[in-house]
């Protein structure tokens, strides 16, 4: 405190003073180097620019002075840090260095017979790599003599050490710069030779290095690639080496397969001999006896050999590819699988996980194969084997579902049933019951239903056997959870109790539904305690990151220019679940929520903006229009009192630029909230601040597709880049899901009103649906021009200049989704249009036509865009029947119906079959009432596929078309007669239901 209060003039002063005092403690100096250095750091512009100018000036020349007199080395560093921070804050606007001393001193002390000084002048420039500013070209050549001259420094590591950083921190501080790295590419050589050397005397730093520039800027390896790759493939093989070196060492080829796949797979045999190296650390496991019933997960450690090879192998696979990746290890796995050491069938079998998911497409040909091999070890005598075995097929289940639950049901199910039967092993039970979970949550019900029985017997029996080992605690359990309460003041932020006591409560709440409302009073105040962690940040230059990176529980994210940001993440999953059981009671709860929503509405929207854990965003996010629910379930007043306290944070949220699920996720909500909200719940300031946001994120989205059409150029790009540029485009058209989303909920509720701000976005709009777009623009450019059509008629038809010509034309078009989109919009155009539209009502009609009546208009691809063809010539028929011969069309469109994949339009369909039933349409009903069988066989369809809810009034309406039929004896036995068993039962049903 007293320290703070010190003027900032004053500090630098008498920090100096300490510094130079070297009678005083050694911890004394160096704590005033850290303090001087931090408010260089921190405070420059407040304080050193304020002091006169020979203050200034004697500062320079004593901090250079002190260097050179400086005896003790680990001391000097920290005053060289001090020196480098000045200089950095010495470098104008316009790149002038303006302490041209400063750079003498380096030039200076970089030739000095004096190591002590040679070292400082490499630790500055390390340090502040920029500080020759905009001169740096000039010196181009002077900089690299000087780092070539101290990496062939023979006699004294510690040079070549630093030279090598240094060498990687220039490089780094100039990742955009190709030229320079062609220029700087002979350094390589030499800095390879540091990385090894500084391993072998039990340095690692050389080595983060050049993880560091294999992810940032790995083209400048491309030169001596190879040596690079064979260089990190001894060091991981080298065993005399500790784990974290080795696995630092894999880190540099696992880098590259990511951030330069291409360049990577132009070096296969440096892959192929990789991937041994992998498994050979995955083998490194150690025996423990009591493993088998261990409530930790030891074998979870996530610096062991074992985690580090698994996640390496799957980052692999997914940067390179299954191609590339498939062959070169199948026989590596299959041998291990047969070796009778368990570590190594365990090994191979958690491999066969982790590739999975890269190697998708390959391994989907030999899934027959993989499978039956895998469950054969669900029989293993070893209790790991049959523990990595349960991971296999849990894993297979997710990567390749629904397609592996479809062909493999009956095998998996009852090998995992089996395996859940091991009393003995209750980690193996445990994971294949989570091996099941997985297996059961992408299963279509169809496939499932035939072993509910034999799965509910196989988990009756289990759980009576677990109740009768807990069941003498069962009495204590609620006193437990009311207990909890009062010990949760004393717990730690990451106490792993929090979480598990967060997540039973939830899991209590899902099964006793409202019964649960009673325990909120309990369990809402650990819970708001938990989810309101705030988490110990700070902003750190690189010195101070070194100095705590050992500290447990810290994260640092690079700020570039020597600066890290910190966070320690100790309760920060906590956190998250607590968000997430909030979530969990609000939706679960509603009416008995209500009077807990403003507090967790205040908690929940600061959450929007936290970017430091993507679980904490999504659950705020998600949060927000279920407590909008229960918020309206007090009144209007309370409602528009909650949207307040949200709605400018959602906005900024969107404007933000976090990972794309979770802006999505925020995106989705905020659509959800509009539709909640409806009319008005937006203002001026709201519109104007939104609609940049959205224009921003459309015309990113044309940008982003530019750059990726520059990589497809990159002399590296291959199918595999192709593949990693398709998955940038499909998180690029979710945002433009989501961008539809928001203002398909601004249209629906403000029509017509909204279209003056609309136009902001016009132009872009029209580009997404120019015919050179890729279909994903087209398609949702169209959808956008829907909700213009179907929200704002007849107001919209002075945009149909832009939209219209597009629409007819896209109908017809190669792409389903765009086909689909299009005659949405022209079912809309005829249901909501004005007059204006007739002409284009009667132009569309044969365009539809042909699209129904093409030969594979009900593929499952094409099933969908066809359905809305359908819907679109009912819509034309039904409200503007003067636009076509409805007589001509009828008999087609009745032949052509029932429609059961596209629900929404099902119903539209349905209830205009209804009008023409219930008016007695002689064309429908057919002479005599001829037609009633096939309509009769139309209902029992919709009825099967579900195609209409039962409480959906259409429903009602065909339930009567039937009951009036029923009365009439004959006509009721004709038409019954002519429908399978299948189709009776369903017109059974609906009477029944509806």
């Amino acid at each position: 405190e007293t320290y703070e209060n010190i003027p900032g003039q004053s500090k630098i002063t008498f920090l100096l003073q300490a510094i130079r005092n070297t009678t005083a403690a050694e911890e004394a100096r160096q704590m005033a180097a850290v303090l001087l250095r931090r408010l260089l750091s921190s405070a420059f512009d407040e304080v050193y620019p304020t002091l006169p100018s020979d203050v200034q000036t004697a500062i320079k020349s004593e901090l250079l002075m002190i260097i050179q007199m400086e005896t003790q080395s680990s001391m000097r560093k920290k005053i060289c840090d001090i020196a480098a921070e000045l200089a950095r804050n010495l470098i104008d606007e316009d790149g002038n260095n303006q302490w041209p001393e400063g750079l003498k001193f380096l030039f200076d002390s970089v030739s000095s017979q004096n190591m002590g000084l040679r070292e400082a002048a490499l630790h500055i420039f390390w340090n502040f790599p920029g500080i020759f500013g905009n001169q740096q070209q000039h010196y181009l050549d002077v900089i690299k003599r000087m780092l070539v001259q101290c990496m062939q420094d023979q006699e004294h590591p510690s040079i070549r050490t630093l030279s090598a950083r240094a060498t990687a921190a220039f490089i780094l501080a100039n990742e955009h710069n190709v030229a320079l790295f062609k220029h700087f590419a002979d350094l390589l050589p030499g800095f390879l030779q540091a990385v090894n050397d500084s391993c072998y005397q039990n340095d690692d730093s050389v080595l983060k290095s050049l993880v560091e520039i294999a992810d940032t800027v790995p083209k400048y390896l491309r030169p001596h690639l190879e040596a690079t790759l064979q260089l990190s493939l001894k060091l991981c093989g080298d065993t005399s080496l500790n784990n974290m070196q080795r696995q630092l060492a894999l880190e540099v080829i696992v880098t590259l397969s990511e951030t330069a796949a291409a360049m990577l797979r132009k070096h296969t045999n440096i892959v192929a001999q990789t991937i041994p190296q992998m498994l050979a650390m995955m083998v490194d496991l150690e025996e423990d006896e009591d493993w088998a019933n261990a409530d930790e997960l030891e074998d979870d450690d996530f610096d062991s050999n074992a985690v580090a090879g698994e996640s390496a192998l799957d980052r692999m696979a997914c940067g390179l590819g299954g191609k590339l990746v498939l062959p070169m290890i199948k026989e590596h796995i299959m041998q291990m699988l047969q070796n009778p050491d368990w570590k190594y069938r365990h090994a191979g079998l958690m491999a066969l996980s982790a590739i999975g998911e890269g190697c998708h497409q390959q391994m989907e040909g030999i899934l027959n194969e993989i499978v039956n091999f895998v469950l054969l070890f669900l029989q293993d005598p070893h209790p790991r084997v049959r523990y990595a075995a349960c991971n296999a097929v849990g894993q297979m289940a997710t990567d390749f579902a629904p397609g592996f639950q479809k062909k493999f049901h009956e095998k998996v199910i009852a090998a995992l049933l089996q395996t859940m039967e091991d009393q003995g092993n209750q980690r193996v039970q445990a994971h294949a019951a989570a091996a099941l979970i997985n297996f059961t949550e992408d299963c279509p019900k169809s496939l499932l239903i035939p072993y509910l029985d034999n799965l509910v017997k196989h988990l009756h029996s289990i759980m009576v056997l677990k109740l009768q080992e807990f069941m003498q605690d069962a009495s204590d359990v609620m006193q437990l959870l009311l207990k909890t309460q009062t010990d949760f003041n004393d717990m730690e932020d990451d106490d792993p109790q929090i979480s598990y006591m967060i997540s039973a409560w939830a899991r209590m709440c899902k099964i006793l539904g409202k019964e649960f409302q009673q325990y909120l009073p309990v369990v809402m105040g650990p819970l708001m305690k938990t989810a309101s962690i705030k988490p110990e940040v700070a902003l750190l230059d690189t010195q101070d990151m070194e100095n705590m990176s050992d500290d447990d529980g810290w994260e640092f994210v690079n700020l570039g220019d020597q600066q890290s940001f910190g966070i320690k993440t100790a309760g920060l999953e906590e956190k998250s679940t607590a968000c997430q059981m909030l979530v969990c009671y609000a939706k679960e709860l509603k009416e008995g929520f209500v009077e807990y929503t403003e507090q967790v509405v205040k908690l929940m929207v600061p959450l929007l903006k936290f970017y430091f854990h993507d679980g904490v965003r999504v659950a705020a996010a998600e949060s927000m229009p279920l407590l909008l629910e229960c918020a309206r379930v007090r009144g209007p007043e309370y409602l528009t009192q909650m949207w307040h306290f949200m709605c400018d944070a959602l906005i900024k949220a969107i404007g933000t630029e976090p990972d794309s699920d979770v802006l999505s996720e925020i995106m989705h909500s905020f659509a959800k909230c509009i539709e909640v909200m409806g009319d008005g719940c937006l203002n001026n300031e709201h519109f104007e601040e939104l609609g940049g946001i959205l224009k921003a994120k459309l015309e990113e989205h044309f940008k982003n597709q530019e750059l990726r059409q520059v990589k497809r150029q990159d002399e590296d790009y291959d199918e595999q880049v192709e593949e990693s540029l398709q998955d940038e485009d499909d998180n690029d058209v979710y945002i433009l899901t989501k961008v539809s989303d928001i203002l398909h909920s601004i249209f629906s509720s403000y029509k017509e009103k909204v279209l003056p701000w609309f136009e902001q976005f016009l132009p872009l709009i029209v580009n997404l649906i120019c015919p050179h777009r890729p279909w994903p623009d087209r398609q949702w450019g169209l959808c956008i021009f829907d909700d213009v059509i179907e929200h704002c008629s007849p107001a919209s038809f002075k945009y149909a200049e832009y939209f219209l010509r597009p629409m007819l034309q896209y109908v017809c078009d190669n792409s389903p989704e765009v086909r689909q989109a299009a005659a949405y919009g022209l079912g809309v155009m005829a249901q909501y249009g004005g007059d204006n539209y007739r002409p284009f009502c009667t132009e569309a009609l044969p365009l539809l036509v042909r699209v129904i009546q093409s030969a594979d208009s009900k593929t499952k691809e094409n099933v969908n865009a066809t359905e809305n063809c359908i819907s679109a010539v009912g819509k034309i028929m039904k409200f503007k029947p003067d636009c076509v011969n409805v007589e001509e069309v009828l008999p087609h469109w009745l032949s052509w119906l029932p429609l059961h994949e596209d629900k929404e339009e099902a119903v539209q369909t349905f209830n205009y079959l209804c009008d023409l039933i219930e008016s007695n349409h002689p064309i429908v009903l057919g002479p005599n009432n001829t037609n009633l069988p096939k309509i009769f066989s139309i209902i029992a369809e919709g009825e099967l596929h579900e195609a209409i809810k039962h409480e959906d009034p259409c429903a009602k309406r065909l339930a009567n078309v039937v009951r009036q039929v029923q009365t009439s004896g004959g006509l009721w036995t004709e038409c019954i007669a002519q429908l399978s068993p299948e189709q009776q039962a369903a017109i059974q049903e609906l009477l029944n239901s509806a």
